[in-house]
């Protein structure tokens, strides 16, 4: 069985996204572990290929710089489909797009996986799933849409174009309640949707189903055996910091950390999710978290970043987890860390809690108690519950493995239908 699959991965200008890249990771694993070769549609499909050991092809490539503006994103759509028809001048020979043509037209099923989250702020995104959906639709092949957030915005054309890519999937995994609310309200027949965690929740751990398999705080992922390094608070914060001064959301963090060093005694340890490969090189995240270190009054350090194993084992290992981006959050909770998100705007809002929810945390703060100073309560009464917190865990774990297993194994299923 032939999968193409999509999720928003390639790595550009030693840039790579952890979430992104941590979701298409685990979705290659499970299904070629069901009998499935992938082919993934990468930005940078050389270094996807050698990345994962799978086939790749271009996007189609919805971005400005290709599509331009809404009538422009149309058109191209229509270009593309048209191509897919038959119509060899509706494209020129050079675009990328004929290789996720031909590539659907060989393949068995395809695939949305996790990543380019469907919603209105990034219409590219929404555009490009939607019509490798319809390719597969009139190339006769089953498609599956998983690992998804939706909204909470989706307006127009994009609510139209989402709504008849999620209605002619067999199935549709979302991870989270909010996001199964706003699909109920577009007409998806019901049968079809799944909630779900996060894809990712266990990636790099394997197929087994054992109820934690050595995953927890200050435990190593792969044996279970005692972390030899001292235990410390994980940081992972975004680029993005929504409507906050930036300066000023530095300082109040930096100050948070202090107070987090005093009151726990736990090192701090940043790891940049959006980062330069280079560990000489700062940008994405690492900008911002360098601005947190450079206004902080007591130690902290960075762990380079490399690739979804190691920033999944990062996180799994924590006492604690301090996060405005999504999948250190989800790594964290999945292992029984006592996680607190930081959400900057309504989309990190509903993905933070979302996260946390499916283990039973919800620790979420919001960029305005950060400045404030009152996000420190929450955050330490999130260190004093971690006893809690490991109980409730280990009460979900088990029964989250076995559900995560039985998606994959009813993602496979309805793939060869």
């Amino acid at each position: 069985m032939r999968i193409v699959t999509i999720g928003d991965v390639g790595v550009v200008d030693d840039m790579i996204h952890i979430g992104d890249e941590a979701m298409f990771d685990e979705f290659a694993a499970q299904l070629r572990a069901r009998g499935a070769t992938i082919t993934g549609v990468s930005s940078t499909p050389a270094e996807t290929s050698a990345r994962y050991g799978v086939e790749a092809v271009p996007a189609l490539d919805f971005s400005p710089a290709t599509a331009g503006d809404r009538d422009g994103r149309i058109e191209r759509r229509r270009r593309v489909l048209a191509a897919a028809d038959g119509d060899r001048s509706a494209l020129p020979a050079s675009d990328a797009a004929w290789s996720a043509i031909e590539a659907i037209r060989a393949s068995d099923a395809f695939a949305v996986a996790g990543g380019g989250n469907m919603a209105s702020l990034w219409p590219m995104h929404v555009y490009e799933r939607a019509t490798l959906a319809e390719l597969a639709r009139r190339a006769g092949k089953p498609y599956v849409v998983t690992g998804q957030t939706i909204g909470p915005v989706l307006d127009g054309d994009d609510r139209a174009l989402v709504a008849e890519l999620l209605s002619g999937a067999e199935l549709v995994g979302l991870r989270e309640r909010a996001s199964f609310e706003l699909v109920r309200t577009l007409g998806v027949p019901e049968s079809r949707l799944t909630a779900t965690i996060d894809d990712a929740s266990f990636v790099g751990l394997g197929l087994g189903l054992g109820p934690g398999l050595g995953v927890g705080p200050s435990t190593d992922a792969a044996t279970g055996a005692a972390a030899a390094a001292a235990p410390y608070c994980a940081v992972s914060l975004s680029a993005h910091v929504g409507a906050a001064d930036r300066t000023a959301f530095a300082e109040a963090v930096a100050r948070l950390l202090d107070r987090v060093v005093d009151e726990t005694g736990l090192e701090v340890v940043f790891l940049a999710h959006w980062a330069s490969l280079r560990s000489d090189d700062e940008r994405g995240d690492s900008l911002l978290h360098r601005a947190v270190i450079d206004r902080m009054t007591r130690p902290a350090r960075v762990e380079p970043t490399t690739d979804t194993a190691a920033a999944a084992r990062f996180a799994r290992e924590a006492s604690l987890h301090l996060t405005s981006r999504y999948h250190p959050a989800v790594f964290a909770v999945a292992a029984g860390v006592p996680t607190v998100g930081i959400a900057v705007d309504d989309y990190t809002t509903v993905k933070l809690t979302g996260a946390l929810a499916n283990f039973g945390q919800s620790s979420v703060v919001s960029a305005e108690q950060v400045l404030a100073g009152s996000a420190d309560r929450i955050v330490l009464d999130a260190w004093g519950a971690r006893d809690a917190v490991r109980t409730a865990w280990e009460a979900r774990v088990g029964p989250a493995r076995t559900a995560s297993a039985a998606w994959w194994d009813r993602l496979a299923a309805a793939l060869r239908a």
